[in-house]
C-alpha cells in the first residue's frame, strides 16, 4: 500500500514516515501543499494523510480541489486544529477521518487500515505479478512460485515499486526519489545495496526460476521476465 504524507513540519513527517515504513507501508512525503497536491492528482496512492495548515495550499482547498477532479484516494486530516467547525469543513470537503495532534500512533493506524479496508476490492487492489513473483497490496504478502517471501520495510518497497512499473528502466535517482524519499544520496551506493538484499531473496533463492532483476550497467535496474539482449 502506497500512502502519501503532505505535512510541513518535516521532523513530523519523517518520524511518522519512518514508523509507518516499519509497518509495512510504502510512504511519501512532501512538506508544501502545492506540491503535495501536484503528487496526489498525479501519482497512484491508496491514502493520503493531510494536515491543514500548509504552506501555498492548505489542506482544505487540497481535498475540494482532488475531490473535484474525481480522485477518489481516502484523506485522514491530521492536524492540530480541534475545533468542532474545522472538522466539519475537513469532513464536507471530502475528507474521510480527523485526527487531532497530538495523536496516538497505533490509532492512526488503525484508522488507516479502517480506510484502506473500506476501500479494498478485488477491482481496485489487483495482484501485482510477474512469471512467478506475486504481491498482493492488500495483504503485503510477497510469493514466488508459491513461497512466501520475507522482506523487510524497504525491501517491500522496492519489490512493489518494481512490480508496478515491469519491464521499465528505472535509475538510482527514481529508487531514491521512491524508497527514501530523497533522503538518500544516490551516490552512496545504498540502493545497489538493497537492490542486493532483493535479488538474494527474489532471485537466488530460486535457482530453478527466471531470474528477473537485472542490472543495466549506466541506466539502472529493471524487474523483467525477458531475455537480456545481447
Amino acid at each position: 500500500m502506497r500512502l502519501l504524507i503532505i505535512e510541513d513540519e518535516e521532523k513530523l513527517a519523517l518520524s511518522l514516515k519512518k514508523a509507518l515504513e516499519a509497518e509495512r507501508y510504502a510512504v511519501d512525503v512532501s512538506f508544501d501543499g502545492e506540491e503535495g497536491y501536484e503528487k496526489a492528482s498525479v501519482e497512484s496512492y491508496d491514502l493520503l494523510i493531510l494536515d491543514v495548515g500548509l504552506p501555498n495550499m492548505d489542506g482544505f482547498e487540497i481535498t475540494a480541489k482532488l475531490r473535484q477532479e474525481k480522485v477518489a484516494t481516502p484523506i485522514i486530516f491530521l492536524t492540530a486544529r480541534d475545533m468542532p467547525r474545522d472538522k466539519v469543513i475537513g469532513l464536507d470537503t471530502g475528507g474521510d477521518d480527523y485526527l487531532v495532534k497530538p495523536f496516538d500512533f497505533e490509532e492512526l493506524v488503525a484508522r488507516i487500515r479502517a480506510l484502506l479496508r473500506r476501500g479494498t476490492t478485488s477491482a481496485a487492489q489487483p495482484i501485482l505479478q510477474l512469471d512467478t513473483l506475486s504481491l498482493n497490496p492488500a495483504t503485503q504478502k510477497v510469493t514466488r512460485a508459491g513461497k512466501t517471501i520475507s522482506l523487510t520495510p524497504k525491501e517491500y518497497s522496492l519489490v512493489e515499486f518494481f512490480l508496478r512499473h515491469p519491464r521499465q528502466v528505472l535509475s538510482k535517482t527514481q529508487l531514491i526519489e521512491h524508497v527514501w524519499n530523497d533522503q538518500a544520496d544516490p551516490f552512496s551506493g545504498v540502493a545497489d545495496v538493497y537492490i542486493g538484499y532483493v535479488r538474494a531473496k527474489i532471485d537466488k533463492a530460486f535457482p530453478g526460476q527466471k531470474q528477473l532483476l537485472k542490472t543495466l550497467k549506466g541506466r539502472g535496474y529493471s524487474l523483467s521476465d525477458e531475455e537480456e539482449k545481447r
